[in-house]
């Protein structure tokens, strides 16, 4: 995270969300800082990351909330809520500068850009039409930790049909009941092309297979003819493991 505002405002060269009919302006966006951490420096970057969520509970920063996860490549990705662009274009550690003192808040963040040579910015949107939670959305399932990210990459001239197919697949899950739940994000400004990341949470790599099993065997013969006719109009499909990583997460106390 580079130092002050640099860093957290390199994404906002423009207000272009809403720009097409992949982004929509009534869905929850998040603003998405992605760390692509070198192998040998996780340890350290770990421990200065550590050290910044530690300064912001003691002096209990009020322009910040965010969640942490770390994928097996090695990628951080600091996800927080944001209502518009102006969100992420706030002095968001102008406050925690000023109670750490500028030498040392400055000292931190040269330690922690020592860690890796490749950041990324962007914005995606929570479509809660297309997710499944029926209890009730949210981020952190209590206990669940362990993740699952799956990239489903589209064009322009698809879009229409993977969207309709991913509608079939949520009522599909929802009429038979199914206990894997979960969550989809649209890209947006900043991303690399056009995606739904698919995220879905478990326990730890047992509990995940065993969800996965369950649910095939619950849905019966349509879940495979389903999901071979989403994967079948996919520009590319990307899969990723990684952990939430609540030890690095903030939300402010009020």
């Amino acid at each position: 995270m580079r130092t002050l505002n640099a860093k957290l405002t390199s994404l906002l060269l423009g207000l272009v969300m809403g720009t097409t009919a992949f982004c929509q302006s009534d869905s929850q966006a998040y603003w998405v800082h992605e760390d692509v951490v070198k192998p040998s420096k996780v340890a350290d970057y770990e421990a200065v990351c550590k050290e910044l969520t530690d300064n912001l509970k003691k002096h209990n920063i009020q322009e910040i909330s965010t969640i942490v996860t770390n994928t097996e490549d090695d990628r951080y990705l600091w996800v927080s809520p944001i209502a518009n662009m102006a969100d992420i274009d706030k002095p968001i550690f102008a406050t925690l500068m000023e109670k750490m003192g500028k030498e040392t808040f400055s000292n931190m963040f040269n330690r922690m850009d020592e860690c890796y040579d490749v950041e990324q910015d962007y914005v995606i949107h929570l479509d809660e039409s297309l997710s499944y939670m029926p209890d009730g959305i949210t981020q952190t399932p209590e206990g669940e930790d362990y993740r699952k990210f799956f990239y489903f990459h589209i064009t322009p001239s698809n879009r229409v049909m993977v969207k309709k197919t991913m509608e079939e697949i949520t009522n599909l899950f929802a009429s038979k009941g199914s206990k894997f739940y979960y969550r989809v994000y649209k890209s947006g400004f900043g991303t690399r092309g056009e995606f739904y990341m698919v995220a879905a949470a478990a326990k730890n790599s047992a509990d995940y297979s065993a969800k996965v099993t369950a649910n095939n065997e619950l849905l019966g013969d349509e879940w495979p003819k389903l999901y071979g006719e989403l994967r079948s109009n996919l520009l590319k499909y990307e899969e990723f493991t990684g952990s939430m990583r609540p030890d690095m997460a903030y939300s402010p106390s009020k």
